[in-house]
This record gives C-alpha cells, structure tokens and sequence, in this order.
C-alpha cells in the first residue's frame, strides 16, 4: 500500500484543515462522519489496490457511501461558525 491514501479529508477539503480539526474534536456526529469517510476510503484503496478482493458492486456502493459522506462533510463545513 501506498504511503498516501488518496482521497483523504485533507485532500478534498485543503482550504478548510482548521475547521475539519476544530469539528472533530467539538462535535461527536462530525467525528464519526470523518471516522467513517476514513474506513470507506481506506477500504476502498485497499480494494484497488488488489489488496483485498471485492466485487465490482461492492466497490461501487462503496464509493456511493463515500460520496454521501463526503457532501455530508462539506454541508457541515460551509455551515461551520467561522473562528
């Protein structure tokens, strides 16, 4: 595997790393939102990486769960109170 992970949090929201970290630790419902996107990713990386074994459908439910997570997270953060 890889060093890197692509698809991170850090990665999709680079201009917001202070407020992702700021949410994570003030609001349990937005840290396991992150936890979640983490597990997905990195399944989904392992996956494609032929690391393990998985089916063309799970695969692809897998990158529909990161999706959702991911506009979840990004309704979070442009709702965030600025600081």
């Amino acid at each position: 595997m890889s060093a890197h992970t692509p698809h991170e949090l850090a990665d999709a929201f680079p201009q917001d790393a202070a407020t992702l970290h700021r949410l994570k630790l003030a609001n349990p419902y937005f840290a396991g939102l992150a936890e979640r996107h983490h597990a997905v990713n990195r399944e989904i990386h392992r996956i494609e990486c032929e690391i393990e074994a998985a089916s063309d459908e799970r695969l692809e439910a897998l990158k529909r769960e990161r999706l959702q997570l991911l506009d979840e997270i990004a309704v979070m953060l442009e709702n965030a109170p600025a600081e």
